[in-house]
């Protein structure tokens, strides 16, 4: 029998598919509980929606905003 070594290296990543987003939250706090895991993240998707949708998202979500007249919100991009 040879002399066989395992180097192990220091530390490593591993990547997980999810297939249901509502799910993130909890699998990445099932993931944090296991030993020798340090840091999780979490890469931002790609944006691929239309200019029509994002705006459709951003009602959805409140980024809506209202001026009484358009002075107020030129005065508003101004600074």
């Amino acid at each position: 029998m040879a002399n066989e070594t395992t180097i192990v290296p220091k530390e490593g990543q591993i990547l997980v598919n999810i297939e249901d987003m509502s799910m993130l939250k909890d699998i990445k706090r099932a993931i944090s509980m296991l030993k020798g895991v340090g840091k999780i993240t979490v890469p931002r998707r790609r944006n691929n929606l239309s200019g029509y949708e994002r705006a459709l998202r951003d009602i959805e979500e409140g980024r809506v905003y209202e001026y009484d007249r358009l002075e107020d919100l030129i005065k508003e991009i101004e600074g």
